[in-house]
């Protein structure tokens, strides 16, 4: 890897580069789409879930580098798929992207990629590109693939430069669903793939808002016990309450919480003041946050992977958890009747809430595990048991 601000032809064999607003260049081998994308460079350090990654909306806008260095190995297949929408514009790996050898597979990693027109660069790095992420911030950036190894830096370098960020910025409207539609399907087993069924017609009935929700939300809420209805980020609270649901449920999603706030807290504050149970997770746990009266700010290199120990605070419990945000919940700005629920042990940043005389609570983290650990599937049971 050779960070540069030349605009040099690249090296020899590079059919790929990085090219940070700074005029910095990362090279490397292009794999599946070819073209250009643009998008914040983060890193994620989950050693499995590459896949679920790549498809979560929640990485709109994102350029992902895998810290674990073979990506790839399992291949790719339809199960794994978190969401058909939007997700990670591309991805950095350090190794080169070799056959597969997995059995559930049904496609090679890159020819996925190029399916799905994300981008990707192997033979970087990676290590060297996190340090600078974590120094320095989470930089916007342009990834580019061309077989023939040519590239217009200038172009490319101007584009990463213009391109505004994810501050201020709203995606969960384009990437929401457009319509309302009952949910159906399980968790996924091995051999027999996705449960079916929609919840029986006297369970709990759970609205879900989808600010740019994964797919294995929805199924975990099944099998907590709850019948789910997906809804359009835009809905109104009379559309919700009109669905005369037992709770609601505010999805994950991409972009800044303050920019999505501006149609959705109303919407939730309206929810709290009919007393109306929600639980909100990452995104949703940010905008529920923001409706309480508390703040968000954006971090400087963000939370993404599957190994982040999280401390519960009502008994001292330590939970494994999955992550993916570049906002957080600013835990200062908790105003009173908002109590702290969990605490991030690697900074201390806030990664739960609860509204005192409300059955309304947040967390910042990814309880659905896909992918990660799934110590915190409980948060789902203790949110269905809230609306028996």
């Amino acid at each position: 890897m050779a960070f540069t601000a030349s605009s040099s032809a690249p090296p020899k064999g590079a059919t790929g580069v990085l090219v940070l607003a700074d005029g910095s260049l990362v090279w490397g081998q292009g794999f599946g789409h070819v073209g250009a994308a643009v998008g914040e460079l983060c890193f994620n350090t989950a050693m499995t879930g590459y896949q679920e990654v790549m498809t979560d909306p929640s990485y709109m806008a994102q350029i992902v580098t895998f810290t674990f260095p073979h990506i790839g190995n399992v291949g790719a297949n339809a199960e794994d798929i978190e969401s058909e929408v939007e997700g990670a514009v591309g991805c950095i790996t350090r190794e080169e992207v070799t056959p597969h050898s997995n059995f559930r597979a049904t496609r090679e990693f890159v020819d996925w990629m190029a399916g799905h027109l994300k981008i990707g660069l192997s033979g970087v790095d990676t290590r060297a590109l996190t340090r600078r992420i974590r120094l320095s911030g989470a930089p916007n950036a342009v990834i580019a693939h061309d077989p023939r190894g040519m590239f217009d830096i200038p172009a490319l370098l101007a584009r990463a430069q213009d391109w505004p960020g994810l501050e201020g910025t709203d995606l969960a409207s384009q990437v929401s669903r457009q319509k309302h539609h009952g949910w159906e399907g399980g968790p996924w087993q091995l051999g027999t793939g996705y449960g079916e069924g929609a919840g029986s017609k006297d369970a709990p009935h759970v609205v879900a808002v989808d600010y740019g929700s994964k797919d294995n939300i929805f199924r975990n809420l099944v099998k907590a016990g709850a019948r789910v209805t997906v809804v359009p980020a835009a809905t109104t609270a009379d559309e919700i309450l009109r669905m005369r649901p037992a709770g609601v449920f505010l999805s994950n999603g991409p972009g800044d919480p303050a920019a999505t706030g501006t149609y959705a807290v109303p919407v939730i504050r309206e929810l709290l003041e009919h007393d109306v149970p929600i639980f909100g997770i990452c995104l949703g746990h940010q905008l529920l946050a923001l409706a309480a009266g508390a703040r968000t700010i954006k971090m400087h290199q963000g939370h993404r992977g599957a190994n982040h120990p999280v401390k519960r605070m009502e008994d001292g419990v330590v939970e494994i958890t999955s992550m993916n945000h570049g906002f957080a919940v600013d835990g200062a700005t908790l105003p009173a009747g908002v109590e702290e629920t969990h605490k991030s042990l690697f900074d201390g940043s806030n990664c739960g809430i609860a509204l005192i005389g409300k059955k309304a609570i947040g967390v910042q983290y990814h309880p659905e595990a896909s992918p990660g650990p799934q110590d915190s599937f409980y948060l789902f049971e203790r949110f269905v048991g809230m609306l028996r």
